[in-house]
């Protein structure tokens, strides 16, 4: 199968000429959304996304292949939601990296950020174009079942990911813990995993854990001798 992004659906934070030579975060939405949900976190923290981030880090927020109501979403529905077909996901990932192969400049690092669905996205595309991509960001999502070519390499190289999650977010909760079970022991065996789990918040990004990426993401800026 093959998917297709829509390259006039992206929602940039700076200009066209002023994203060559700057680190490049790739923001993915979660099911049934779209580009401007994690662009801008307005609904319970009145402020856009872009303006939590490192200046020398420039965003660029995907719309989803696959419409779904009155939004979009990665893979289709059907099936268990923390378990779906690898094959949706590595079309979804080759869609892009098709993307990113067309992009006229050059991001100085790249780095995958998602929200739940969107966070599934985010690991995977660090397991499917791991050469290219730094570092991953997943909030509230999860990795997938089975096993990918390159988890050899990358229990060698142990890119840094951070993994946020609601301690009440139903997606982990009752005969869905399996994907805690699941997540952690992958994180821990083929990345530097920064794990946190925030009480009391649901399925949601909370103003302490956007805190807790931007310092995630200073740390890979390209400023810091630690990144």
């Amino acid at each position: 199968m093959s998917l297709d992004l829509d390259p006039d659906a992206v929602l940039w934070s700076a200009p066209a000429a002023e994203r060559d030579g700057r680190a490049l975060l790739v923001v993915m939405h979660g099911r049934g959304s779209d580009e401007q949900d994690l662009f801008s976190v307005a609904s319970d923290l009145a402020s856009e996304l872009a303006s939590e981030l490192p200046s020398d880090f420039v965003v660029a927020s995907l719309r989803a292949p696959i419409a779904e109501g009155p939004g979009w979403s990665w893979w289709p529905p059907g099936g268990r939601h923390g378990d779906p077909d690898a094959e949706w996901l590595d079309s979804a990932t080759a869609a892009v990296a098709t993307w990113l192969d067309a992009l006229p400049f050059t991001p100085s690092q790249i780095g995958a950020f998602g929200f739940s669905q969107g966070g599934a996205m985010a690991l995977h595309l660090l397991r499917r174009d791991l050469a290219r991509t730094a570092f991953a960001v997943n909030l509230a999502g999860f990795v997938i079942s089975g096993a990918q070519e390159s988890d050899a390499a990358l229990a060698v190289s142990r890119p840094p990911v951070f993994w946020g999650r609601g301690a009440e977010d139903e997606l982990f909760l009752g005969d869905m813990a399996e994907l805690v079970d699941r997540t952690t022991p992958w994180l821990a065996t083929h990345t530097t995993a920064e794990t946190h789990v925030y009480p009391g918040l649901g399925h949601s990004v909370s103003r302490d854990e956007l805190d807790d990426v931007a310092a995630f993401l200073r740390a890979r800026s390209a400023g810091n001798p630690a990144h």
